[in-house]
């Protein structure tokens, strides 16, 4: 019987070696994928932002853009009809 359990404990050791392997090798799959990902130096994304923050306009700071006309805001409240209808 001593024999029996220690083939099952051999068997349970290799299988959690095999579920080690796999997960390692999952991870450095991951971990290439990641690697192979395109990058952009933090001085360009920082340029990239300030041109767009300069040349989009931000219809909620006037101050910087001037007043806006309602029909170009996106934010300014829908005009109706000037009529309501009550029941």
């Amino acid at each position: 019987m001593a024999l029996h359990s220690a083939s099952a404990v051999r068997e349970k050791k290799q299988t959690m070696a095999e579920l080690k392997l796999r997960r390692l090798t999952e991870l450095n799959i991951r971990l290439r994928e990641d690697l192979e990902r395109p990058r952009v130096k933090v001085s360009e994304a920082c340029q990239s932002m300030i041109n767009y923050t300069k040349t989009t306009k931000d219809f909620m700071i006037p101050s910087t853009w001037g007043q806006v006309d309602k029909r170009d805001d996106p934010y300014a409240p829908q005009q109706k009809n000037g009529c309501c209808v009550i029941s």
